[in-house]
């Protein structure tokens, strides 16, 4: 189940959003009771970003937690340390590397999303409409819109990715 998300198409993934969360979705019907609505609001645009994007961070903090050392973990136990303070002091300090790349890499990938975000969001200006979706208007309007939107992008992406491997090479 963590790992469908990655390898479903992103249109089938908006579809599932939809029939889950829509007004008529399986819980879309329960939560429009209680006077929440998703579909089509700009909580729906997180939530097909996390959707698509959490097996990312999942992945990557199982990784670094695997790579803690349990004596380590058993050892600060052994000194009184609770399993709060066991965390908190021994293995998020450990796993930190992974856990700092894993966010990026899933912010990265919610970045880009486009067919979870327009099939269960919509492309809404100034409401739903995210970066990708911005560009494939502009790429159907005015080319030079989604050009420019789209070296936007590219630098940011540039710059967070070197940041980060300068932040964790330093680390490794």
């Amino acid at each position: 189940l963590i790992d469908l998300p990655m390898v479903l198409p992103p249109s089938v993934a908006g579809i599932a959003l939809l029939v889950a969360f829509g007004r008529r979705g399986l819980l879309g019907q329960y939560l429009g009771v209680a006077g929440i609505e998703l579909a089509f609001t700009p909580a729906a645009v997180v939530l097909a970003q996390v959707f698509v994007a959490a097996p990312f961070y999942i992945k990557a903090a199982a990784t670094g937690f695997a790579g803690v050392d349990p004596e380590l973990e058993q050892a600060a136990a052994l000194d009184g340390a609770s399993p709060r303070q066991v965390f908190r002091y021994v293995t998020a300090p450990l796993a930190w590397a992974p856990l700092f790349g894993g966010a990026v890499m899933t912010w990265a990938r919610a970045l880009g999303e486009f067919g979870a975000t327009i099939i269960f969001a919509g492309n809404f200006v100034g409401r739903t409409q995210t970066m990708p979706l911005a560009i494939y208007q502009g790429f159907e309007q005015d080319l030079s819109v989604a050009l420019t939107l789209a070296a936007i992008l590219l630098a940011v992406s540039f710059g967070v990715l070197f940041l980060v491997k300068g932040i964790l090479h330093r680390q490794l």
